[in-house]
């Protein structure tokens, strides 16, 4: 399970800092989809922020859980915007979710220390 963890965070990580550092650098494509969504540029800088120090939590000691929650919780969003408001296709999100639920799992013995009942 070891591997599979390393495999999995590794890939997370690429997808997630290479898409927050798009969206903190201004690529035009993320500038238009923001732009579409409704909610200000602020809204892109907040969540390329988020993927960057999920991506990193996903690396800190007792710490990947935290990652893998904040990840997985930003693709439920991504997935809600890409239905409802930009379009067309929810599936990158959707598996980038996935995976990192299966991060969540693999790492679901740090869940306690996290809502009191360590």
């Amino acid at each position: 399970m070891k591997y599979v963890s390393i495999g999995l965070r590794a890939l997370l990580t690429l997808a997630f800092v290479a898409a927050g550092g798009a969206k903190l650098v201004g690529v035009e494509m993320m500038v238009a989809t923001y732009d579409t969504i409704g909610l200000g540029q602020w809204f892109r800088y907040l969540t390329g922020i988020v993927e960057i120090v999920g991506a990193v939590l996903l690396w800190m000691p007792n710490r990947q859980v935290l990652g893998a929650a904040l990840l997985g919780a930003t693709m439920v969003g991504a997935v809600l915007a890409h239905w409802f408001v930009v379009g067309p296709s929810a599936l990158p999100a959707t598996v980038l979710g996935l995976l990192s639920a299966a991060v969540l799992f693999i790492y679901r013995a740090q869940i306690p220390a996290y809502v009191g009942r360590a």
